[in-house]
């Protein structure tokens, strides 16, 4: 019974976004009583030994709103106050400016 359980969490739908050094997951998975809840995963290369090192939030439906209105609140803020300049990632193996990404990128690694 206990392998049922652990199928029953597995992903119901899974997005993921490559961007750059970095890869995005979200993913929607069920509880056992069938309720849905997102997944968001960070995850990154580490460069000193080529570990991938993941960061996962959790995030419930009945937060959605105030999540969604708070990142969009953010984003507005910094395209307000910086210019932001959105990469579309190609992956072509010819061109090294696709995959470029500066050193002050953010981190959030602990």
């Amino acid at each position: 019974m206990g392998d049922f359980d652990n199928k029953e969490r597995e992903e119901v739908f899974s997005k993921k976004v490559r961007a750059g050094k970095r890869t995005y997951f979200f993913d929607v998975k069920a509880t056992r009583s069938n309720d849905y809840y997102v997944t968001v995963t960070e995850s990154k290369k580490r460069l000193e030994d080529g570990v991938f090192i993941k960061h996962k939030i959790f995030l419930y439906k009945e937060d959605f709103e105030k999540f969604a209105e708070g990142l969009k609140e953010t984003i507005d803020y910094v395209k307000a106050n910086q210019e932001v300049v959105e990469k579309r990632y190609e992956y072509n193996e010819n061109s090294t400016e696709s995959t470029k990404v500066s050193d002050d990128d953010f981190n959030f690694e602990i």
